[in-house]
This record gives C-alpha cells, sequence and structure tokens, in this order.
C-alpha cells in the first residue's frame, strides 16, 4: 500500500514553519505569546527560534527581547517575487522568439554554480532538443551559464567552481579555468555566450543576459537546436540579434535602463 505524504512529515520542521507564520499578522512576538499560540512549551519554542536565529530568519529585538522575521526570510520572498515576474514577463518574449526563428527558446537563473531552466516554449520541428525545464545544469559549459559567470569576479568564479579541471562532457567542453577565463572575457565584451556542443553532442546554443532595474544580471534568454540547423551563418546573422534584442527587451521590462 502507497504511504501517504502526511507520513513524511517531520514534526519539528512543521512546527518551525509554524513559528514563521506566525509574524503574518504581528511584527513582534514574545516567547511566551508564542508559546500560547502555537501551543507548545516555552522550551521547545525558545529552540525553534533559536535554531531559526542562527540561519538569520529570526531576530532578536534586544531592547524588547520580542522576536521578529530576519533578512533571510525577507530574501526568500524576495527571491520568489523576481523569479514569478521574470517568469511573467519572459513568456510572451520567448513565444515571439519561437514564432521568429522555430526553434526552442529557455530562460534560466543562476544558482550555485549551475544554471536552472525556469520556462521555455518549444518548437514544432520534429528533430529538436530535450526539454531541460528544472534542470541544474553546469555553468561553464552551457551558453546560459557562461553569461552568468563572464560578469563573475576572480573571487566570485572560484568560489562556484573550485576545481581546476573542469569535468568535460563531450570533445568540446572547455576543460581548463585558463580556456573558461579567455572565453569569458570575449563574453563580457560581446555581450552573448555560445554553447558548441560542450554539453551536449549535436546542440548548439545562443544566450544574452536578463538584467533587472538594479543593472544586474537576474537571468538569461536562450535558443537551442540541433548543429544541422544551428550553423555558424545562422547563428551570426539571425540568432545572436534574436537573442540579444529579445534579452534587453525582457530586461526593459524588468526596469533596467542603459
Amino acid at each position: 500500500m502507497k504511504r501517504s505524504k502526511s507520513d513524511y512529515v517531520i514534526q519539528t520542521v512543521t512546527n518551525a514553519l509554524r513559528v514563521l507564520e506566525a509574524f503574518r499578522d504581528k511584527e513582534e512576538i514574545g516567547v511566551t505569546e508564542l508559546s500560547r499560540h502555537l501551543v507548545l512549551h516555552k522550551n521547545n519554542v525558545f529552540r525553534l527560534l533559536a535554531t531559526l536565529e542562527s540561519r538569520g530568519y529570526i531576530e532578536q529585538n534586544k531592547a524588547t527581547e520580542n522576536y521578529r522575521l530576519g533578512l533571510k526570510a525577507l530574501e526568500l520572498g524576495q527571491t520568489f517575487i523576481k523569479q514569478m515576474g521574470l517568469l511573467r514577463q519572459a513568456k510572451p518574449i520567448l513565444e515571439k522568439m519561437v514564432a521568429e526563428c522555430n526553434e526552442t527558446c529557455y530562460v534560466a537563473i543562476f544558482k550555485e554554480g549551475h544554471v536552472v531552466y525556469l520556462d521555455m516554449v518549444e518548437t514544432d520541428m520534429t528533430v529538436r532538443v530535450v526539454s531541460r525545464v528544472g534542470s541544474r545544469l553546469p555553468a561553464y559549459c552551457t551558453a546560459a551559464g557562461k553569461i552568468h559567470l563572464a560578469h563573475m569576479s576572480d573571487e566570485e568564479i572560484n568560489e562556484v567552481l573550485p576545481d581546476n579541471q573542469l569535468k568535460p562532457y563531450t570533445s568540446s567542453t572547455i576543460k581548463s579555468r585558463e580556456a573558461l577565463k579567455k572565453e569569458l572575457e570575449t563574453i563580457a565584451e560581446e555581450g552573448y555566450a555560445l554553447d558548441n556542443e560542450e554539453l551536449d553532442l549535436g546542440v548548439r546554443c545562443v544566450a544574452a543576459p536578463i538584467r533587472d532595474y538594479t543593472r544586474r544580471i537576474v537571468g538569461s534568454i536562450s535558443v537551442s537546436g540541433p548543429t544541422m540547423r544551428l550553423n555558424d551563418e545562422r547563428i551570426k546573422s539571425e540568432l545572436i540579434p534574436l537573442v540579444t534584442s529579445s534579452a534587453e527587451e525582457l530586461s526593459t521590462r524588468l526596469g533596467y535602463h542603459k
């Protein structure tokens, strides 16, 4: 018999989330009030608060000794808002791109050395790339990932890519830090990135950066397709202009101004 998901619920985690949810109606709450509200012993509430405080989700007002939400809670909310805003604004642009080039187009974000594909609009061609929505792929061998790496400092790159040798996925994958750094410099100058069968044989990709009102890169937009259709001439004359102009349009919708 298949077990219900409720059978896997961890009560301590549930209680920690209940603590956070208690702040929806009040800016600050004391341990005693929280204990009464959650019907939990004060010692348990204090331990939950201490754990959340250590992670930055809760902070204590030293003047009142009450607790309030911390910056980590704000950061999570802001991340959700940005991602949902990005997806909402990106969808019609992805659809327009596919209408123009009839290749699969993606919007992606950067997370901990990887790119995560949030959404896509697919081509109606019989031969097409496999959907990558929800996938975490290495940044150094994807066009979407290299866009982000190209605008990072050496220290930031060392942090997200600590190994000197880069794992090869195909014979075209960049394998050395030196070669990667040289390509990233070119990408930063030209404003777009290419993936020439570096992750998957037979697949090429073009990507450009998406910026928001703070001028920070918040994602990338890309077009992918089989090598037989994405030849050098088409990439140069059609796809690079399409991807860069689409990225600019999406950035403008997110409040970016040059």
